[in-house]
């Protein structure tokens, strides 16, 4: 079982550099932080954990660049992997995010995991002209367009969100293929897009019991012609029980959130919880 923290990265408490240098001294496999843009203050969309208008954290609004804490993360690290839970792939300009992420995973040695999300804020994405019933169709056609990017010595694309004619994109990423994780709800529409576009799954927080879920995604991949495995990073307690359990259902690593709280508060628990996993 391998072991990733996540930092609700905003504008208060341990900046992600100095949170991703702490997390490698401790051993941790990898660093995640999530993206918004921004949060449109009326809004139609349901948040999934509230279940209305409301949101379960003010740092919603107060998230940081997810690009530019790596990035800041990369220059002061040399191991630990640079995620994103989740990113949001569709409210960027495809062809300059895949020039960043390509730039990130160049400069950090291969080191990165794109872990996207559809948007469940759907007026979010609307602020960034995608429609909410299209993001599903919007995100394959953003990675495979970035994929040629990435991978083509001359690439194009043509689809409904991203158009562009021959053309020259560099650096490639160090990684020959970039892995794309999804975090979203553990429906069989997830699933069918992930055996069918991505490398494996992120649970959602509000997704306490995953059993059913992982047998699901297991069912799908297998039907889509998949070989392997998908890989399963959970959202979720590090107790032993928990781990054991995890482990025995297939999933691959447990990702542990940094609390909300000031630069030595969130440093001592990743000591702490380091020594505790690592011993």
């Amino acid at each position: 079982m391998r072991f990733g923290v996540v930092l609700f990265s905003s504008d208060r408490g341990v900046r992600p550099a100095v949170c991703a240098k702490a997390a490698e001294e401790a051993g941790f496999h990898s660093f995640y932080v999530p993206e918004h843009t921004h949060i449109p203050v009326r809004r139609d969309a349901a948040h999934p954990r509230t279940g209305g208008a409301d949101l379960p954290d003010d740092r919603y609004l107060r998230t940081l660049d997810p690009w530019v804490c790596l990035g800041a993360a990369a220059a002061v690290t040399s191991t630990i992997r640079l995620a994103t839970a989740v990113a949001l792939p569709v409210e960027s300009d495809p062809i300059t995010l895949a020039k960043t992420i390509a730039t990130l995973d160049f400069l950090s040695g291969g080191r990165v995991t794109l872990g996207a999300g559809f948007g469940w804020n759907t007026d979010e994405l609307a602020d960034h002209g995608v429609p909410g019933k299209f993001r599903y169709t919007a995100l394959r056609e953003y990675m495979e367009a970035m994929r040629a990017l990435w991978t083509e010595d001359i690439a194009s694309y043509l689809g409904k969100f991203v158009s562009f004619g021959d053309s020259w994109a560099y650096p490639k990423p160090v990684q020959a293929h970039l892995p794309l994780l999804i975090g979203a709800g553990g429906t069989e529409r997830t699933f069918d897009w992930i055996a069918a576009n991505a490398d494996g799954w992120i649970t959602t927080p509000q997704e306490g019991d995953v059993d059913g879920s992982v047998r699901l995604l297991t069912e799908r991949w297998a039907k889509a012609g998949r070989t392997g495995k998908p890989y399963i990073v959970a959202l979720d307690r590090a107790t032993p029980d928990r781990i054991e359990h995890l482990a025995a259902l297939g999933v691959d690593e447990i990702v542990i959130g940094v609390p909300d709280a000031d630069e030595a508060t969130a440093l001592g628990f990743l000591t702490k919880m380091g020594n505790r996993l690592h011993a």
